[in-house]
């Protein structure tokens, strides 16, 4: 018992229980994963193709942060917690090589292998939480239980042909996802309580800015990789451009103020298993997705930059930063105490809206599609820079009645 006790972070050592090297070793399963599921999209953009695509980011989302709610409270600095987090990433590797035919050849890889990874360590938490925090140990007998009722649904879809496998699959995601919402309850344990989601909210902010990176990067690594293989002339010079800067602003619109903001607030706060649940838990989801589906546009645009944009572009060169912004913006508003979402990242979506509809009518080649909603989130992301980070004090003092303060 002594020995299981010594898993567990020491809380009162320190305020912030920092991110390990052993945590960023197991996210690069992950740059894997996610550069497999744009890879997936872009060879599949289609409703179908979007929809199963869909499917295989919310199990590869939620493997990973329930990875990153256990290792909150372990020590992954402890031998026997790396090994368990090594053989999660070779069970993630697994899951990651199985996502191009998941619904083909490969369905009983990808479900053997999320079943096993979210099994095995929630059950290894069990274990290390007996007779150390018995409470805990009893959350994690809740969450394998959600487990254990979606697992008979991953298999059984395994074995079904593609359409009956995206029925099947989709109500094993919907009973995981409840999960949380419900508090875990189950007979005879009842349900968790917010105590026993006592995280460090320091660490659970960081990990998730973290996979941000991880997205981000895996954007890049698509469009310097696409244009390497192009010939380098104006048109498609415009478009690596193009990407970049998107991709830059991406990054500022997260890291600027909603990163910093929601890290402090969470770590002040009483409540932070709930904030923690809502802000990162599901929020982060849509602004995950929103990147690679962004990073899928840029390819074609890289591709094609003088080609007549079509509706598929449009939806994702759109729609992807679409999803990328509501997800900012609810997650900004979650952990703050503004009483209303980001103004910015409404008009921000406006436009992307009108952009797509216009480009549709117009018939805009795909390097101005991508111009202008880069330019869209480059506003967006200046809008809310001014409003309330305070550079119009500095740059601009007339501008505050603008935004609603006094200069």
């Amino acid at each position: 018992m002594k020995t299981r006790a010594h898993l567990f972070r020491d809380r009162a050592a320190r305020d912030h229980s920092p991110v390990t090297y052993i945590e960023l070793f197991f996210d690069l399963v992950f740059v894997f994963a996610i550069t497999q599921l744009s890879h997936r999209l872009l060879s599949h953009l289609t409703t179908d193709g979007a929809l199963k695509t869909i499917l295989l980011f919310l199990p590869v989302w939620w493997v990973w942060i329930y990875t990153s709610w256990t290792t909150n409270w372990l020590d992954p600095e402890r031998a026997n917690v790396r090994l368990m987090l090594i053989l999660m990433m070779l069970g993630g590797l697994a899951l990651a090589i199985a996502i191009p035919d998941a619904f083909g050849g490969d369905g009983l890889l990808f479900s053997a292998s999320y079943v096993a990874m979210q099994l095995f360590r929630s059950l290894y938490m069990v274990w290390a939480s007996r007779g150390v925090n018995d409470a805990r140990a009893r959350n994690f007998l809740r969450i394998s239980f959600y487990f254990v009722l979606s697992a008979p649904f991953w298999f059984w879809g395994a074995f079904v042909d593609a359409n009956m496998r995206m029925y099947l699959w989709a109500l094993a995601i919907l009973i995981e996802y409840a999960g949380p919402m419900v508090f875990f309850r189950m007979p005879v344990l009842g349900r968790s309580t917010g105590a026993d989601w006592d995280i460090s909210g320091g660490h659970m902010a960081e990990r998730c800015a973290l996979f941000i990176i991880i997205a981000l990067g895996e954007a890049v690594l698509v469009t310097g990789a696409t244009y390497s293989a192009l010939p380098h002339d104006g048109p498609t010079t415009a478009a690596f451009v193009t990407s970049f800067v998107g991709s830059a602003t991406l990054w500022w619109i997260y890291f600027d103020i909603g990163a910093k903001r929601a890290s402090s607030m969470i770590s002040a706060a009483d409540n932070v298993g709930f904030i923690a649940r809502n802000a990162y838990t599901y929020l982060h989801m849509p602004i995950v997705a929103g990147v690679v589906v962004t990073a899928v546009a840029d390819a074609k645009m890289l591709a094609a930059p003088v080609a007549v944009s079509d509706r598929v572009y449009l939806l994702t060169a759109c729609g992807g930063p679409i999803l990328f912004l509501f997800g900012n913006q609810m997650f900004k508003w979650v952990t703050s105490e503004q009483r209303f979402p980001p103004l910015s990242h409404f008009i921000g979506n406006f436009l992307l809206a009108m952009i797509a509809v216009a480009g549709y009518f117009a018939h805009w080649e795909t390097l101005t599609v991508g111009v202008l909603a880069t330019s869209s989130l480059i506003f967006t992301a200046q809008w809310e820079w001014f409003s309330l980070h305070g550079g119009w004090q500095r740059w601009a003092p007339w501008l505050g009645p603008l935004f609603g303060r006094k200069p």
